[in-house]
């Protein structure tokens, strides 16, 4: 049987027509980790910005919205070469449906997805050697250096240099998976520096909107700040260790160290009825957000069958203070 090629993805411009302004049409339906679907009035779409806008706008938007949404920064042939390199280190554990390319990443739908799921949930442990494996790669490593992302991210910051925490992670989400990301702000998990870094999420190959891609809950930094100053105050009432005080998986918190994983219920109560922004990701999008920002990963539902693949990373300026615990590659058991 031949190795099946998925059809090329429209252009960004027949996705979202003027970048500028968000679309004006339907969002698909969206489902929590536990696959409920999400009130289709809780949902909206993200805000995408091209790379001409002028650098001034792209810095406003960032401090405005707490993400910043480019299209196209990293060439497509170096985001699906990162790709077919994942799938093909991986693929040994059966993961690929038969006779697909490790390009396409089209999951086998043979296999229970509750049992192949990728990092923040919780891999069978025969397949966390290879992720290990992975994340300490050269292959790996190199695409981090990207000379594009890397040139972003100092446009977005403004930094003269920027420093990459080692602790990079790339993850994949095959569809139906119960537990993708949960509902988080990334600096509950980096509290042992200072909150002033920038996280690049990179989706490696294309994403639809349905298709388990990172989802912002709006305007939501200083609902982020507010939160973790509220979580602050009863650790120092409770005179909690600071060992304990950094720790995203303290008694305070929730599953796997984040807010929850329904979507809908905690956007209505906790989420102050805000709603969640998602987008059709194509490779070579980075969306860069605040480490207040709140946001999760909603069900993957691709008709395609395609594992959403796609790696977030935290810079912080050179000489600032960093999280020195997130100085080195992932390792299972690293206790973060």
């Amino acid at each position: 049987m031949a190795t099946q090629v998925l059809p090329p993805p429209q252009p960004a411009h027949a996705l979202t027509g003027n970048l500028s302004t968000p679309q004006n049409r339907p969002t698909p339906v969206q489902r929590t980790n536990y696959g409920s679907p999400i009130d289709s009035q809780m949902l909206s779409w993200l805000t995408p910005t091209t790379k001409d806008t002028p650098l001034s706008e792209i810095r406003a938007r960032y401090r405005r919205d707490g993400y910043i949404w480019i299209k196209d920064i990293i060439p497509r042939s170096d985001v699906f070469d990162m790709r077919e390199r994942y799938f093909q280190t991986i693929s040994p554990t059966g993961l690929l449906a038969p006779d697909t390319s490790p390009r396409d990443g089209i999951f086998n739908p043979a296999l229970d997805p509750t049992k192949h799921q990728g990092l923040g949930a919780a891999p069978e442990e025969s397949a966390r050697a290879t992720l290990d494996e992975i994340h300490g790669c050269a292959g790996y490593h190199q695409f981090l250096a990207h000379p594009d992302l890397r040139e972003w991210v100092r446009r977005v910051s403004g930094w003269e240099k920027e420093v990459l925490l080692k602790r990079g992670l790339i993850r994949h989400n095959v569809p139906g998976s119960k537990c993708p990301s949960g509902i988080h702000y990334d600096q509950l998990f980096l509290r042992a520096g200072d909150p002033v870094f920038v996280t690049a999420w990179v989706p490696i190959g294309d994403c639809a909107a349905d298709g388990g891609g990172l989802m912002y809950l709006e305007d939501s930094c200083k609902l982020g700040e507010t939160i973790e100053e509220r979580f602050e105050k009863e650790q120092e009432k409770e005179c909690m260790p600071r060992e304990e005080r950094i720790s995203a998986f303290n008694y305070h918190m929730g599953e796997r160290g984040h807010l929850s994983h329904n979507a809908e219920s905690w956007a209505k109560d906790d989420g102050k009825g805000k709603r969640w922004l998602v987008a059709d990701y194509e490779a070579g999008d980075v969306v860069f957000h605040s480490p207040w920002m709140i946001h999760a990963s909603s069900q993957n539902s691709d008709k395609l069958g395609r594992i959403r693949l796609a790696s977030d990373l935290r810079f912080y300026e050179e000489g600032a203070r960093l999280d020195e615990r997130w100085t080195k590659p992932f390792f299972h058991g690293d206790g973060l």
